[in-house]
């Protein structure tokens, strides 16, 4: 804000004439780009039709040319149609640098002034300007019509200050719809400065772009802020990706927001490494519908996979939401006794056979209860994965029966006697009886038949015996009768998954694909012994590992899900982005202690965000005082701009439902954007029904789906129930008052003590 009055005081208002030219220079500009894209997409579309001519010629080398030039052509193709809004969306005109070195992208590469760049009367040229936009465009000669955001030329456009300008002497904000500038704002990074630019003064327009950029209307999807990323954000994005990235901020802070970009910025760094190979975990659907369109419309598509906790594993989606107790329960380290000893009760399902007769040399062999319950202890010794320990199993039996068969004393000779083992083997695994046998006795166990056989209220207190009280069996059993899946209920399967192991199969001898030989593809591809619907389906069934892991929200993620995640990252590095003081886990050091384990020994950095972009002061303020209480001695981040609104508190006086429906209504005529209604979490079918008719622009979700979104204008419906949900409430609520750009309600009822303001207890000084 400092920056700002420096600048407004440094700056004489502009008439609109001088705006309207500045639009006009930047539309010429965008023109050109245009111009140059069709050119480009011109040259893409000949490249196809030229790889088409190549088919005809029938030789294998011909026709891998022209695969592979397909292939180029279109992805370069694909990505030049497409145009979003605000394709080009920056400038900076830049000090004379102190060498005239230039990199990849046509630009000059100094990052500090030269010397004489600026005058003694405090007078300077600009020598260069550059245009940032979602991708890099070249003229024809190759010098740069666009610069893309992620190349270092672009990186003063969000890490230049007054304090620190470098070369920068203005930056500013292009704002397009389509093919057309809208509207520029500028920002001075030398307002002591008289520069010129062909001979005449620098103009500057606007009020700043950061104030023009967070005032802009919501919409239930995230709008990318790659024109107004601020220094300490840009500094997270393109922070080297060894090991472990930590980035803690507060509310409004845009930790999401640096989350995707910085996904963009690694591809664009070391595609070779990073392409298909980056997953980024949010604790919702709600926020994975929110912020899945950024990265398309930052130039990077197909190669990262955002994915909500409760859809990691793949046929398991999670629908259903447990209650605070349960959610303890299955989310603790606990669970992996439970799961572990759930795993192997589980072989003793569906009446597993208690006697095994088989017939081999002529002679009836049995093996009884008791025999079969020690080789079963015996096979299932130590932590291999139930499923793998079937034909270890399978030995141990075909052992004892050799050994009741007596047959091992025929012979002195080890070479006969290993002839007449094996024969005795193949004599029995041939037998119907002992394939039925095994098959019933060590059944092949998938996790979701183990997590409906812990459905079992009495079975699972034998599992849990010593783990889990009476009453956390008893809530977890029924939780597990339910229909549907929660997103612990995920964590579990994964856990299973790991605990029992796909069993191993036989690998089908590959059969050659004659049309493997007429497109050339064994030129392109790797050789390999497996068609690709067979490696499809085996990698499906492993587990997918990443080459970089992104973690939104990190401070919600139970000791399970940790574990989850952290399988699918093994090998690779990470950014965690969180807050704690916003953390809906009961045990953070519990979870704290999971995150370690999953993250191993791999050193850290750690960044943190200060400055709260989304929050003006006035419900920055309120939302405070429930910091305080959720957190005492925690300082929240600090918010940069006032908007004058005090938040509104509003008392139910008849029914709640219509008391809420009225201040949403209010609100829908009062912002532009969107409004979201907040509620404790059994609230939120209800509170749905309250708002029918409203239209589309006002939503109404519980207060843990609220995490990570944005709206225009919120109202929070009784902060006392969303606080007494569970024992992270009070940090619940905190997320809650915290979602709003512009205006905050709060609604009291008889449970929130209000004062004669309508002031709810817990929000009072």
């Amino acid at each position: 804000m400092a920056a700002q009055a420096q600048q407004e005081s440094a700056v004489v208002p502009v008439h609109d004439s001088v705006r309207d030219r500045e639009i006009r220079l930047e539309q010429e500009h965008l023109d050109r780009v245009y111009r140059r894209l069709e050119e480009k997409i011109s040259e893409a579309e000949f490249l196809m039709r030229d790889a088409a001519q190549r088919g005809h010629v029938g030789t294998p080398g011909a026709l891998a040319e022209r695969d592979a030039q397909v292939f180029r052509a279109g992805i370069h193709l694909n990505r030049l149609h497409n145009e979003y809004e605000d394709f080009l969306f920056g400038r900076i005109d830049l000090l004379l640098g102190k060498d005239g070195k230039k990199g990849p992208d046509g630009a000059y590469t100094a990052v500090e002034p030269a010397e004489g760049a600026v005058r003694p009367d405090n007078t300077a040229d600009i020598a260069e300007t550059l245009h940032i936009g979602r991708i890099g465009v070249l003229d024809e000669d190759y010098a740069p019509l666009v610069i893309d955001w992620r190349a270092p030329a672009a990186a003063p456009f969000y890490r230049s200050t007054p304090v620190d300008p470098g070369r920068v002497v203005r930056r500013r904000v292009i704002r397009s719809k389509g093919r057309r500038v809208q509207s520029v704002e500028d920002d001075l990074m030398r307002p002591e400065l008289k520069a010129t630019l062909d001979g005449r003064e620098l103009a500057v327009i606007g009020d700043g772009a950061l104030m023009a950029a967070l005032g802009q209307a919501r919409t239930h999807t995230m709008r990318d802020i790659v024109a107004s990323i601020q220094a300490e954000q840009d500094l997270v994005i393109r922070a080297p990706a060894a090991s472990v990235t930590y980035v803690e901020g507060g509310p409004g802070t845009g930790k999401t927001a640096v989350a995707l970009h910085r996904a963009a910025y690694l591809l664009y760094q070391d595609r070779r490494r990073y392409a298909g190979g980056i997953l980024i975990v949010s604790p919702t659907p709600l926020l994975v519908a929110y912020t899945e369109g950024v990265l398309p419309s930052l130039g990077e598509e197909g190669q990262v996979a955002i994915r909500a906790i409760g859809s990691l594993v793949d046929g398991a989606e999670a629908t259903v939401y447990d209650s605070p107790a349960v959610a303890r329960t299955k989310g603790s380290y606990r669970m992996l006794k439970v799961l572990r000893k759930a795993a192997r009760g589980a072989l003793e399902l569906n009446d597993s056979p208690q006697r095994l007769r088989v017939v081999a040399f002529g002679r009836r062999l049995e093996l009884e209860a008791e025999e079969l319950a020690g080789i079963r202890r015996t096979a299932l010794g130590g932590t291999a994965p139930v499923n793998l320990l079937r034909p270890r199993a399978r030995k141990l039996l075909l052992d004892a029966l050799w050994e009741r068969s007596g047959a091992g004393n025929r012979h002195t000779d080890p070479e006969l006697a290993a002839e007449l083992r094996s024969s005795f083997d193949e004599d029995v695994t041939s037998e119907d009886d002992f394939t039925a046998f095994l098959d019933a006795w060590w059944p092949e166990l998938t996790p979701a038949a183990v997590l409906d056989a812990m459905a079992d209220e009495r079975r699972l207190g034998r599992w849990a015996r010593r783990v889990l009280n009476p009453g956390e069996v008893r809530k977890l059993a029924r939780a597990l009768q339910r229909d549907g899946r929660s997103v612990h209920d995920i964590a579990m399967l994964d856990e299973l998954q790991a605990i029992l192991g796909a069993p191993a199969r036989p690998r089908k001898k590959r059969e050659i694909d004659p049309l493997d030989q007429l497109t050339g593809l064994e030129e392109l591809m790797p050789v390999r012994e497996e068609t690709q619907r067979e490696r499809a389906e085996r990698l499906a069934q492993e587990r997918v590992e990443y080459a970089h892991v992104i973690v939104d929200e990190a401070q919600d993620l139970t000791p399970m899900q940790w574990r989850m995640v952290g399988r699918r990252g093994r090998h690779a590095t990470w950014t965690i982005v969180g807050d704690p003081a916003q953390s809906s886990w009961s045990d953070p050091d519990e979870a704290a202690q999971a995150r370690d384990e999953a993250l191993g020994t791999r050193p850290r950095r750690r960044f943190e965000l200060t400055v709260n972009y989304r929050n003006p002061a006035e419900i920055a303020e309120l939302a405070s005082k429930v910091l305080a209480l959720a957190m005492p001695g925690s300082e929240s981040p600090r918010a940069v701009r006032s908007t004058g609104v005090e938040p509104r508190f509003a008392v139910v006086r008849d029914a709640l439902g219509d008391t809420v429906r009225a201040e949403a209504a209010r609100l829908l005529e009062r912002v532009d954007g969107t409004v979201g209604v907040v509620v404790a979490m059994r609230r939120r079918e209800e509170a749905r029904r309250w708002l029918d008719g409203l239209g589309d622009r006002v939503v109404a979700l519980g207060s843990l789906e609220a995490k990570g979104l944005e709206y225009d204008a919120t109202v929070v419906v009784s902060p006392a129930e969303i606080a007494d949900e569970s024992p992270a409430g009070l940090r619940v609520l905190y997320v809650a008052l915290t979602r709003a750009t512009q205006q905050l309600t709060v609604v009291s009822a008889e449970r929130d003590e209000p004062d004669a303001e309508g002031v709810p207890d817990l929000l009072r000084d």
